[in-house]
């Protein structure tokens, strides 16, 4: 057996945490003297320590690992295998975002060197008036946080795409997210996800046809709030107002590619001629 400060040592972990790795439920000492208290942990358990301490390493949470650790053996490969690789993905995507903010760093400061402002990119976005026509939608509306958006692009998507196939219904274009909430709450946005489709059935309705500024956007989804403040300065200078929600459309899928320079989305803001 090990005192709590000998394993601590080996496994390069406080003491403080071990407790707090006990009250949480984590990893228990394998003995508590009671008489003193004294907490006591097995050889045994060193193992558990290090893979704690590595799914750790690799930015799992605390909770993901208790429920890791809590699997059934039978089961506990196979899950582990499919966690390790949603973690592998979510910080590839992590890696991709901070180099593409790298690269707008070095851009900004290079402007600024040139004495051009840091905000001029604001000029590139252009803004067209066009006519949409009406589209039939598959659809599921949801209330989003901030924080559900990118699991949840991802998760109702497919749910759309999973009805396409079973029903044989026939996909007419890319994949839209339309947003309802009349304002920013990070406690939930009425969004709407949907797929264009031939048929008129169950779960469908129409994208109404109408006037639209419209801008095209090439890069990471999270600097889209730039072209949805273009938007909106535009409609406010040539005295057009927003008469319907703002919607998206994904022209590249995000699983295809690896920069984020190829991601091409067209923001629409239905509206019309002030009076």
């Amino acid at each position: 057996m090990l005192s709590i400060g000998e394993f601590s040592k080996i496994c390069e972990v406080s003491t403080k945490t071990l407790r707090y790795y006990d009250e949480i439920g984590l990893i228990h000492p394998d003995e508590i003297n009671p008489e003193n208290g004294y907490r006591y942990y097995s050889i045994k358990q060193l193992s558990n320590m290090l893979f704690i301490n590595r799914l750790k390493s690799y930015h799992f949470s605390l909770e993901e690992i208790k429920d890791i650790m809590e699997w059934e053996q039978d089961q506990s490969e196979e899950r582990l295998y499919t966690a390790l690789n949603l973690k592998k993905r979510e910080i590839q995507e992590k890696l991709r975002t901070y180099e593409y903010t790298l690269k707008q760093i070095s851009s900004d400061v290079l402007n600024l060197e040139k004495g051009i402002s840091m905000m001029s990119y604001l000029n590139k976005i252009e803004v067209q008036l066009v006519e949409t026509k009406p589209m039939h939608i598959l659809f599921t509306r949801q209330m989003l946080s901030s924080d559900d958006y990118a699991l949840g692009y991802g998760k109702y998507f497919s749910k759309l795409y999973e009805t396409i196939a079973s029903e044989q219904l026939t996909l007419l274009g890319t994949p839209i997210t339309i947003y309802h909430s009349q304002e920013y709450n990070p406690a939930g946005n009425d969004t709407e996800f949907a797929l264009p489709i031939k048929e008129i059935v169950k779960g469908t309705r129409e994208l109404r046809e109408g006037l639209c500024a419209k801008s095209i956007y090439k890069g990471l989804y999270s600097e889209l709030t730039s072209v949805y403040a273009k938007l909106t300065e535009w409609i406010e200078n040539e005295s057009y107002e927003l008469v319907n929600s703002p919607y998206e459309k994904y022209l590249t899928d995000p699983t295809q590619t690896t920069d984020p320079e190829d991601l091409v989305t067209e923001v629409y803001f239905p509206v019309k001629k002030r009076s």
